[in-house]
């Protein structure tokens, strides 16, 4: 079942890369007491996730604060060394990443793809929310395939 607006977010542990290595990351915790903008890839370094997903991100961070958002936060079934890796080849300080290593967040989230087609196994879909105090505020899912609703332009029209 895919969640939905007005629903908590599972708790999961993710992982987030630090000066120090990796450091776990309770959702339950993470995302209480504050509104985020939060979008999943696929994968990183992939096509569309690296040329237009993220980069959007990156660019609208300081518009989507001005509109009442905390923090940004990325989420891929990708470890947190590639995360990390990603997030300095892409210049992508102000996106906070989160690395949901075992796939645990998107399938306690309903929102898995079988990415096996092209030697990826279980993902993320793409999508992106905001999430008010762990309460989940805005959904926007991609069809397959597709990258629309999932962007930063999107989600700052909603907001």
């Amino acid at each position: 079942m895919t969640i939905s607006v007005g629903e908590q977010l599972p708790k999961v542990n993710l992982t987030k890369m630090t000066a120090d290595g990796p450091e776990p990351v309770d959702t339950g915790e993470y995302f209480k007491g504050k509104r985020v903008a939060l979008f999943a890839v696929p994968g990183a370094f992939t096509p569309t996730c690296s040329a237009k997903h993220l980069p959007g991100f990156v660019e609208k961070g300081a518009e989507l604060k001005a509109k009442g958002i905390d923090e940004v936060v990325c989420t891929s079934v990708n470890d947190p060394f590639v995360m990390g890796a990603w997030s300095k080849s892409s210049n992508a300080d102000g996106v906070t990443m989160l690395a949901d290593g075992n796939g645990d967040f998107a399938e306690a989230l309903g929102l898995t793809m079988d990415g096996s087609k092209f030697g990826m196994g279980t993902r993320s879909q793409r999508y992106s929310m905001v999430v008010n105090d762990g309460v989940v505020e805005q959904l926007n899912v991609e069809g397959p395939g597709e990258f629309k609703v999932s962007s930063a332009d999107h989600l700052l029209g909603q907001l």
